[in-house]
């Protein structure tokens, strides 16, 4: 846990682990020159702070040299150069995982070794041996299945067998399982045992040929394994340097985390390369925790842990500043891919779309009333409406769209209404709601209706209660359904008025989507033409407006009251919502994410389509003040997300309905978030210190400078 400025900035005080999949330059039945070429990578290794790093199967003999694995001389030269690495790791941090061919009890086993400060921490056998098509290990090796026990190297003893777990005493969250190559090929491989045992880190050393196609079956198998272990997996395969007799290698080292990929080296380089990433074991742990399905398979599987032992050893691991080798996305609700956002925003638009659908058929409503500013999330809500009716058969007349322009409305926002509601097609009406409004806080005796220019709490809810409750009455009187159009960012913020007011609706398209992802949904709608090209124009228009509750009126300058002046920046608050309510991450961490992610508008990539003149950067300082902000008002506000109508959740971000993702008191106090938040994020950093910017995991080549993917 960080306590001061260096630890903030360490990733070993934050939760994260750096690892490598290594592939050095190999060759065959040569172990001295292995053994260099391991060496050389270690060492880099130690100088970039990694903790654990893992080689490719039979690493140090070669694993395409066949029957040369039965002959006395190459096992005893295996051996003599495994003691040197064992006495060259003394100076080294990282954990050394290597592959070699071992013997034991007149047998001799396909084996990971693992390796940490001059010492043999435990050895690892093969389980699961191919022996089909290209492969003949059954000729040479002998399975490690139900061996257990210890092995000599050396002179020195080790414990030996599959059941082996290796944990640091001084690094939460660092305990790895080792398999080989075959093993997690194979139905209910050892890593998901090893993984219910309590592991949140899997190891596969590989040799693994290349044909067309298997480089993504690998990358699969990575990809699901860590998925479904709820895990990080690191992955190396041979490369450069093996036998091209009858087989081709390419050299694929990759580490996933929960199913995402964080690296890979590049396939088929004629040198030694790493993929370095630094994963998080307390998001692994913390997940683990809240998903039940995890604890439940344990208990179905006997509880694995039981039948593992566990090998401590002390990593010692760097407190200094190693920066991040991590992508933090800006905006964890939308993707920076490309593709990736066209389908993200593809799938929210639709489950929208479907959810308002199946619930005006349930209704038997005739007509949908929705209050229609000219601002974006009243926007999104119409488009989403217009695109039900037309799915559902019904004419778009049939949407009732109202703008009520009150004390500060704008001529802009309620020409792009008008504009937007005709493009569409809908019915349109206008209720002036400032008589209404004048008259309300004239009962209430309020300084406005002197003519003070007070503009507080109660001006602002007298007109966004009349609003919302002017909808109601007009769904009463026409057969219809209020649609809601407030956001989760405003929901988390209690940025909106409760009871009858935009806290309230019938039924809410938007209420479990962020304000960026809005952002991006109309941007998307409009890139894409659903609808006419006006309309599309429209949508651009409303996009480039600041976004305003428009309850004040404007300035003399002309300036509209700013909702981001007052609570905040939405970007901000919704990278606080993703970390705080999907994963549960203590705020020092979230801000240690934060500055990574957001103090270099320059660095790092950004949404395509994202105005370049809305790309900031935000120092400590800010990112500090803007958490407390948002956790004073998360916590104060829950009683209004206690009472929230029906939506659709959209994102695995989750939804803050009380009946979905999230469940809190309405009188829970925050002040432990708070205070954790005081004590560990400091308000400045040294200069010296500050600049931390944040990269896409490594390509290390032996000897070389980074390669940034």
């Amino acid at each position: 846990m960080p306590r001061n400025a260096a630890d903030f900035l360490s990733i070993y005080q934050q939760g994260f682990v750096r690892v490598a999949a290594c592939r050095p330059v190999c060759r065959i039945a040569d172990p001295a020159f292995n053994l260099e070429q391991t060496l050389r990578l270690a060492r880099e290794g130690d100088e970039a702070g990694i903790a654990l790093m893992v080689f490719p199967e039979l690493g140090l003999s070669g694993y395409s040299i066949d029957d040369l694995l039965l002959q006395r001389a190459l096992l005893d030269e295996v051996e003599r150069q495994l003691v040197n690495l064992v006495a060259e790791s003394r100076d080294l941090h990282p954990v050394v995982l290597v592959g070699a061919p071992l013997r034991r009890e007149g047998r001799l086993y396909n084996c990971a070794v693992a390796i940490h400060r001059g010492r043999v921490l435990g050895v690892v056998p093969k389980g699961h041996l191919p022996n089909y098509r290209e492969f003949y290990e059954k000729r040479w090796f002998a399975s490690g299945r139900d061996v257990e026990g210890e092995i000599t190297i050396g002179g020195e003893t080790a414990p030996f067998g599959m059941d082996l777990l290796f944990q640091a005493d001084d690094v939460d969250g660092l305990i790895f399982h080792v398999e080989i190559c075959e093993d997690v090929w194979a139905p209910a491989p050892p890593s998901d045992f090893a993984a219910l045992a309590g592991a949140l880190i899997l190891t596969n050393l590989s040799a693994s040929n290349i044909v067309v196609g298997k480089a993504d079956t690998r990358r699969r198998l990575c990809e699901l394994q860590s998925g479904r272990c709820w895990a990080a997996y690191i992955y190396s395969a041979a490369g450069y340097g093996e036998s091209t007799t009858d087989l081709a290698w390419d050299g694929q080292a990759c580490i996933y985390e929960l199913g995402a990929q964080l690296a890979e080296t590049e396939r088929f380089s004629l040198g030694s390369q790493m993929a370095v990433a630094d994963i998080d074991v307390e998001r692994l742990q913390l997940e683990r925790m809240r998903t039940g399905t995890f604890n439940e398979a344990a208990i179905a599987n006997g509880m694995p842990d039981r039948r593992f032992r566990r090998v401590t050893f002390h990593l010692d691991p760097p407190v200094r500043n190693l920066g991040l080798q991590r992508r933090i996305d800006r905006f964890p609700f939308v993707p920076n891919d490309p593709s990736r956002l066209d389908q993200d925003c593809y799938e929210a638009f639709n489950i929208q779309v479907s959810g308002l659908a199946k619930r005006i058929e349930a209704t038997g409503t005739a007509k949908i009333c929705i209050g229609v500013s000219g601002g974006l999330d009243s926007a999104h809500a119409l488009i989403v409406a217009a695109k039900v009716f037309d799915l559902l058969g019904r004419p778009r007349t049939d949407i009732l769209g109202f703008t009520m322009p009150g004390f500060g409305t704008s001529a802009r926002t309620k020409s792009n209404a008008y504009a937007l509601m005709n493009g569409l097609g809908v019915t349109v009406e206008e209720i002036d709601i400032k008589p209404l409004a004048q008259q309300m806080l004239q009962d209430l005796r309020h300084p406005f209706a002197r003519g003070e220019p007070v503009y507080d709490t109660t001006f602002e809810n007298v007109q966004a209660g009349l609003r919302t409750d002017l909808l109601f009455r007009a769904a009463n009187q026409r057969n219809g359904m209020v649609l809601g159009t407030g956001n989760m960012s405003e929901l988390a913020l209690g940025w909106c008025t409760y009871g009858v007011g935009d806290q309230m609706s019938h039924y809410n398209v938007n209420g479990s989507l962020p304000k960026t992802l809005i952002q991006h949904l109309v941007r998307w709608t409009a890139a894409n033409r659903l609808f006419d090209p006006a309309v599309s124009d429209v949508l651009l228009d409303i996009l480039a407006t600041t976004i305003s509750p428009e309850l004040i009126p404007q300035t003399a300058e002309g300036e509209s009251q700013s909702t981001e002046g007052k609570i905040g920046p939405y970007e901000l608050h919704d990278f606080w919502i993703y970390y705080l309510t999907r994963f549960g991450l203590r705020p020092s961490k979230i801000a240690f994410l934060a500055l990574h992610a957001w103090q270099d508008a320059a660095a790092g990539n950004w949404p395509p389509g994202f105005p370049d003149e809305q790309k900031r950067a935000y120092p400590i300082g800010s990112i500090r003040s803007w958490l407390e902000v948002f956790l004073q008002r998360f916590f104060a506000n829950q009683f209004k997300r206690s009472a929230l109508p029906n939506g659709p959740k959209v994102t695995t971000g989750g939804s803050l309905s009380p009946r979905g993702d999230w469940r809190m008191p309405s009188d829970a106090h925050g002040q432990v978030w708070i205070d954790e938040l005081h004590r560990n994020v400091p308000e400045v950093l040294d200069p010296a210190s500050d600049d931390i910017p944040t990269k896409e995991p490594d390509v290390l080549p032996a000897g070389g400078k980074p390669i940034v993917r």
